[in-house]
C-alpha cells in the first residue's frame, strides 16, 4: 500500500486519492486470498492498517509539521471511509468463504476416517504391550 500511495502521488491532486482506493481493493483482495489458514481472521484486520499507512503520500492538507501531517491523515481517513470499508468487505468476504470451506474439507474429513471401537480409543496398544501375533501379553501379576 505504500508502494500504491507512492503511485498515486505522482497524479494530478484531484485524482490521487480515488487512484489510491481503487489500488486498494486489490490489494485487499490478494490479502483474502494470500493470508494463511491459520491466521485468517487477521486478513480484515491488517487492511485497514495497510491503508492507513499507505494513505501517508496522499494524505489531504498535510500542513507543517506533525500536527499537520495527523491532521490531514485523518481528514483523507474520514473522507474516503466508502474505500476503507469496501476493501474491509472484500478481504473479509474472501476470508469467510476461505475459512467455511475448510471447515467442510475439515468434517468431510472426519467424517472418512475409519473409526476405532471405543475400547480401542480409550486405551490405545503400544508397541512394547503387544506381542509378535498382534495381541497384548499377558501382565505379570505380583503378590500383595
Amino acid at each position: 500500500m505504500v508502494v500504491a500511495g507512492g503511485v498515486a502521488w505522482l497524479l494530478p491532486a484531484g485524482a490521487q486519492t480515488v487512484a489510491f482506493g481503487v489500488l486498494f481493493l486489490p490489494v485487499c483482495a490478494l490479502t483474502g486470498l494470500w493470508v494463511r489458514p491459520a491466521d485468517l481472521a487477521m486478513g480484515p484486520v491488517v487492511v485497514p492498517l495497510a491503508y492507513a499507512i499507505g494513505v501517508l503520500p496522499v494524505a489531504e492538507g498535510g500542513g507543517a509539521g506533525f500536527t499537520g501531517q495527523v491532521m490531514g491523515l485523518v481528514t483523507t481517513l474520514a473522507l474516503n471511509a466508502g474505500w476503507l470499508y469496501g476493501g474491509t468487505l472484500v478481504a473479509g468476504v474472501i476470508v469467510t468463504v476461505r475459512k467455511v470451506r475448510l471447515m467442510s474439507a475439515a468434517r468431510r474429513k472426519a467424517r472418512s476416517a475409519p473409526r476405532r471401537p471405543a475400547a480401542e480409543q480409550a486405551a490405545p496398544r503400544t508397541d512394547h504391550e503387544a506381542g509378535p501375533s498382534g495381541r497384548r501379553a499377558p501382565r505379570s501379576r505380583v503378590a500383595p
